[in-house]
């Protein structure tokens, strides 16, 4: 069984810029995800895909290699994670070297322990499963939604006007940390979200989108927590 862990970390961070290695806590974001993968013992090699040269260098400095660049194609700003995983895996295939699973791992991603990752990978590999994600329970029903609509507040979804929320079918939401696939079937299906695929039920405290200055400064507020 071969495995390959794909970082994927370019350096056109918009929102904020130069995201990818941006000090969080101390070192850069992206060394979290490094350091989880390879800690987790589990990958014949680590990478990071990315275009950027200095992040090359601290990916090589936490422990990754960076055996190709990315594309221009792949670096731009309208390329999708499916895009990347792609070119990784065709990329790593004309030089000869073939892996059955992998796990893509965002670089903005500091929850993601080595533990959790080996608990993936477990689950993912005793399955049937094409693919595992791991989401989070939305904290608030979203069937109970509201908009505003011609400057009136309406409910989205009038058949639950009445119901209880305890009584509504729980719903999830991707966390945006981590991916664990088995390539052969990912070739076949291009998408993480096709195919059959596995949850992996992330507590709330340890899951924070990171689009702008104060979701970084609530990210290290719940990372603190969870250390």
């Amino acid at each position: 069984m071969k495995r390959l862990a794909i970082i994927t970390a370019r350096g056109g961070s918009k929102r904020i810029p130069r995201k990818n290695i941006k000090p969080f806590l101390g070192k850069p974001i992206l060394a979290y995800s490094i350091e989880a993968a390879v800690a987790s013992g589990l990958f014949d090699e680590v990478m990071v895909s990315t275009e950027d040269e200095e992040i090359a260098e601290i990916a090589k400095r936490y422990g990754a290699k960076v055996p190709f660049y990315r594309s221009e194609k792949t670096a731009g700003d309208f390329a999708t994670t499916n895009d990347v995983l792609l070119e990784v895996i065709d990329e790593y295939e004309k030089r000869g070297q073939f892996f059955d699973v992998a796990c893509c791992i965002y670089p903005t991603a500091p929850f993601v322990t080595a533990e959790k990752i080996k608990d993936a990978m477990g689950q993912l590999e005793a399955s049937d499963a094409d693919t595992l994600i791991p989401v989070v329970q939305f904290s608030y029903p979203p069937q109970r939604a509201m908009v505003i609509r011609n400057g009136q507040l309406e409910f989205k979804y009038l058949e639950y006007i009445d119901s209880r929320s305890q009584d509504l079918e729980k719903e999830y939401h991707d966390v945006g940390q981590f991916y664990c696939f088995k390539v052969p079937a990912y070739k076949e299906n291009k998408k993480l979200m096709l195919g059959s695929i596995l949850p992996y039920v992330v507590d709330e405290m340890e899951v924070q989108d990171i689009d702008n200055e104060s979701d970084w400064k609530i990210a290290e507020i719940k990372y603190q927590a969870m250390k």
